[in-house]
């Protein structure tokens, strides 16, 4: 029995929704799907009665697409998009940030499975960038989030303030899951809880959408062994005070075809193995990438 995670299936694509289709079973197994899966929730629930038919379980934690209001002017918005992504979820057994945080009793040992859902507050951007114009530092380097116009944060007047709150829940909630087992963990996110893990060298401003500087030391506070994130498009595997951090994107399709010619990755690789821990790990191919910002 092993925990596998994937992110960013992105499956509006067609490409994608084929190759989701055509993974190998796994029916003893679990799957972490780390967000992104689609822009709508059809296309959502489409792959999560794919990949229901080929794991045991599934465990699902939003990102920033499955947040968007599709349509632009009739979707729903904010957190009744996201109260609605939880509630197809629990239609299909699938495991979210609002349900009791599950114990992993397979292969690899005890741990806590933290799905967690924590979004991004603009605060990971260089020191002398005030965070109130990190957005309009991104666009001076050519740089706009789709997000920005369609995210919406209702309730909350802005999209850090409704991090800020989910930061919040999720401390809360970690905090007596330690005190309930004790118990390693696997902190299971869409965005990066690091800023130095935010590395996309073709558009480093980007940075500013992928997490928030409250996290940082997650890692150390909630006793994380694995912290499995997605976002980035570019699968790696990183270590930090002795912690493994798993970036588990796909992405779109010429992006994963292209480490299928450059890596020979198939996509039955883009499975990341989470516990047991794997023989070999993924990798880092951005290591000692530095910043042209």
């Amino acid at each position: 029995m092993k925990l596998w995670a994937i992110s960013d299936l992105h499956v509006g694509y067609k490409k994608n929704l084929l190759a989701v289709g055509e993974l190998a079973p796994h029916p003893n197994d679990w799957l972490v799907l780390c967000g992104d899966i689609g822009d709508t929730l059809e296309q959502v629930e489409l792959a999560l009665r794919l990949l229901n038919q080929k794991f045991a379980q599934l465990i699902w934690v939003p990102g920033n697409h499955e947040l968007w209001t599709v349509p632009r002017k009739t979707g729903l918005r904010g957190v009744a998009r996201y109260e609605a992504l939880v509630e197809l979820c629990r239609r299909h057994q699938v495991l979210t940030p609002e349900d009791p945080f599950p114990v992993w009793q397979g292969d690899g040992g005890a741990h806590v499975l933290a799905p967690l859902f924590a979004l991004y507050d603009y605060s990971f951007r260089p020191d002398d960038v005030p965070i109130a114009e990190a957005v309009a530092w991104a666009r001076e380097g050519k740089v706009l989030c789709t997000d920005e116009a369609l995210l919406q944060p209702e309730p909350y007047n802005h999209v850090g303030e409704w991090c800020a709150a989910r930061v919040a829940e999720s401390e809360r909630r970690l905090d007596e899951a330690l005190e309930e087992h004790d118990l390693p963990t696997v902190l299971i996110a869409h965005f990066p809880l690091r800023q130095e893990h935010a590395i996309l060298p073709n558009i480093p401003r980007f940075m500013v959408w992928c997490g928030t500087r409250l996290t940082e030391q997650w890692h150390q506070r909630f006793n994380a062994r694995v912290v499995i994130s997605g976002h980035l498009h570019i699968p790696c595997t990183r270590y930090v005070d002795g912690v493994r951090f798993e970036e588990v994107s796909l992405g779109y399709p010429n992006q994963w075809e292209a480490r299928e010619l450059r890596q020979g990755w198939l996509l039955e690789d883009h499975l990341r193995q989470i516990l047991p821990a794997p023989s070999q790990d993924a990798g880092d191919p951005l290591a000692g990438y530095e910043f042209p910002l």
